[in-house]
């Protein structure tokens, strides 16, 4: 019989606390790329199924146009997804940030896509883990979908795996229209072994 996959509350804590770290790195960096503040909330920390998941990403449903960017990683035992969505609506603010003249053809937004998905997703990555002592080797992003429903990106989500950990981080701009949900998605054997190494962490 399979072992249900759970987190205690210190485990929990432990990955919020890992995860609020390595979300506070990548911050930064979105911060140094577009010159401003970035607001960090905690971030979310479940183990949840795929029904959970697509419940989580109806709730981002809010921007009735999104695109998104999917990343995997893969490091000592350890192996995930990163899922970056962005409102579309908060392109006409970062292209104003970044510079951009005129109005945004389809290229440019993919590369705007693309810059800030390297950006959130590779620090994030590393920030996790650096702290764990694990090399993450990244996949090239690929683009889920652009300017399309949250609908749309559950069905191309719909049978990559049944459980899995997921870390839930929201950017915001205060300042700005920007905003994007990024989630780090974990398969179960590599839960079961990150749990193995934070033992130490809460021992500690």
């Amino acid at each position: 019989m399979d072992t249900v996959l759970t987190l205690s509350e210190e485990q929990r804590d432990c990955y919020q606390e890992i995860s609020n770290v390595a979300m506070g790195q990548a911050a930064d960096r979105l911060a140094r790329l577009l010159h401003v503040y970035v607001a960090l909330p905690i971030p979310n920390v479940n183990i949840i199924e795929i029904n959970e998941f697509k419940m989580t990403l109806k709730s981002l449903e809010g921007a009735q146009s999104v695109s998104a960017v999917c990343q995997g990683f893969i490091g000592a035992g350890v192996a995930g997804e990163a899922l970056l969505i962005f409102n579309d609506a908060s392109f006409c603010d970062i292209a104003r940030l970044l510079n951009y003249q005129g109005e945004l053809n389809q290229h440019q937004e993919l590369e705007m896509l693309m810059d800030v998905a390297n950006v959130l997703n590779g620090a994030c990555i590393q920030g996790i883990g650096g702290q764990l002592d694990i090399n993450f080797s990244q996949s090239h992003p690929v683009i889920l979908g652009q300017h399309c429903t949250i609908g749309e990106l559950i069905k191309e989500q719909e049978t990559r795996w049944q459980r899995t950990m997921a870390i839930e981080i929201n950017y915001k701009l205060n300042e700005h229209n920007i905003n994007c949900d990024l989630l780090l998605l974990f398969t179960e054997k590599s839960v079961l072994h990150m749990n193995r190494l934070i033992s130490f962490l809460i021992e500690d």
